[in-house]
């Protein structure tokens, strides 16, 4: 049944989803009313399996007790600090923490932390630290941007440009100096693999 049909059922016109095709959509809504554990509950009280954690962002199940308190705990103390030319000791304190967990050797540790809002954000700021980094070394010719088709890497004009979905980039330009390398995905060599997969390692060469 149409959502527009049924009584109290939201107004859906005005919301335009992303990844969405909306008319589609609207026209048979799947609705979600509340969500515990690894299931949702719909609107009309079917539960449904959230295989996919959300968005990949509520790993740890939802409604969880332990981090709602902790939530309105720091909601009731601070909701926001800024961070240009501000601070707050909880974000320090969770840098720390994760560049204490981070990988890398000694003398090349992951040792500093950026903190963003998404994917895509982190995706187009990791992209502006590469360059600038070959700038501040003297490298400012080096500027070229490698990704893989078919890879995904947010949906910001540097996501999209070495990303390798086309339909996510067919009507928007393009970094200058973006290209691809084949994709590493061949059902017909590594189907079945455990452990490192014997082919795969020659797509490297496409770089040189």
């Amino acid at each position: 049944m149409n959502a527009h049909n049924k009584p109290n059922a939201p107004v859906l016109d005005s919301y335009w989803m992303p990844f969405t095709a909306n008319r589609q959509f609207k026209a048979a809504p799947r609705l979600l009313a509340a969500a515990e554990g690894m299931h949702y509950t719909s609107v009309d009280g079917r539960t449904v399996l959230d295989g996919t954690a959300g968005l990949w962002c509520v790993n740890a199940g939802h409604g969880r007790r332990q981090i709602a308190a902790a939530v309105e705990r720091q909601l009731s103390t601070m909701d926001f600090a800024p961070s240009f030319q501000m601070g707050h000791p909880i974000a320090f304190d969770f840098a720390e923490r994760l560049a204490e967990i981070a990988p890398g050797p000694a003398g090349a540790k992951l040792d500093r932390v950026f903190f963003t809002g998404s994917g895509s954000e982190s995706v187009d700021t990791a992209l502006k630290m590469a360059l600038a980094y070959q700038r501040s070394i003297g490298q400012g010719t080096r500027t070229r941007l490698i990704g893989r088709e078919r890879g995904y890497h947010g949906v910001g004009f540097g996501g999209i440009s070495v990303g390798g979905i086309v339909n996510n980039r067919r009507v928007f330009p393009q970094l200058p100096g973006s290209d691809h390398l084949r994709h590493t995905h061949d059902p017909a060599k590594n189907a079945f693999v455990k452990g490192q997969p014997e082919h795969g390692a020659e797509l490297a060469d496409d770089l040189e």
